[in-house]
């Protein structure tokens, strides 16, 4: 089983359990800082290493059973590559599942965000595209996946709310979820003065309420053909 994005490794721990000593688990992250600290979790059926859904060339055609994807697909600007390559390393009949964000309505954090970075100075900085930006629907999720070759499609969208105490928790969720993306185009300086602009403004507009977080998951099933 191959997770794509493991990040700190959470999830292929919980799979490396499943799988028991008879299966084998790799995660991969762009992101050094995270495999290290997935590297605590390695032994014998599970390992990590630093990877990227985009370059998978160095992965062997039909060697994986399952693919995962947890709240990644939503960060790849382009989809038909890195499916195409899923599609090449699973063997027939083999299986991907993933977790995305559809397409919806911006947060009040991703509102506040966008406010304060497109002000100076911090809009002379130039930042990579927003994650939702390469969000898909229900209907292009389908038929990439088509066109992809894969069959037994199935994709379900799951309502999904989270509550956070305050700003400050909310923004460190983003942070750790965002791949560096929440201000790190920006000098250190300028990003902290960025976050702390976006944490008072987020403040304000809540008051003395939590931040709710309400969003819909996308979660896809699908096989390669045996």
């Amino acid at each position: 089983m191959l997770d794509v994005g493991c990040g700190t490794g959470r999830l292929a721990e919980h799979i490396a359990d499943i799988v028991g000593p008879s299966g084998r688990v790799v995660g991969i992250d762009p992101l050094p800082e995270r495999i290290a600290i997935a590297g605590s979790r390695a032994r014998a059926n599970l390992a990590f290493a630093v990877g990227d859904a985009r370059a998978l060339d160095g992965s062997a055609t039909a060697s994986v059973d399952v693919v995962v994807l947890n709240a990644v697909f939503h960060w790849l600007p382009e989809k038909a590559g890195p499916l195409g390559s899923f599609f090449r390393i699973l063997r027939s009949g083999g299986r991907l599942g993933m977790t995305t964000w559809p397409p919806g309505r911006r947060t009040a954090l991703q509102e506040v965000r966008l406010q304060v970075l497109g002000e100076p100075p911090f809009v002379d900085h130039v930042r990579p595209p927003d994650g939702v930006l390469f969000r898909v629907d229900t209907d292009r999720m389908y038929a990439l996946l088509e066109e992809s070759g894969f069959s037994d499609i199935r994709i379900e969208l799951r309502p999904v709310e989270q509550v956070f105490p305050d700003a400050e928790a909310a923004i460190r969720y983003s942070e750790a979820s965002s791949f560096g993306n929440f201000v790190g185009h920006l000098p250190a300086e300028l990003g902290t003065r960025a976050r702390d602009e976006i944490r008072r403004r987020l403040q304000d507009r809540i008051g003395d309420q939590p931040v709710v977080r309400r969003e819909q998951r996308m979660v896809v099933l699908a096989r390669k053909p045996a």
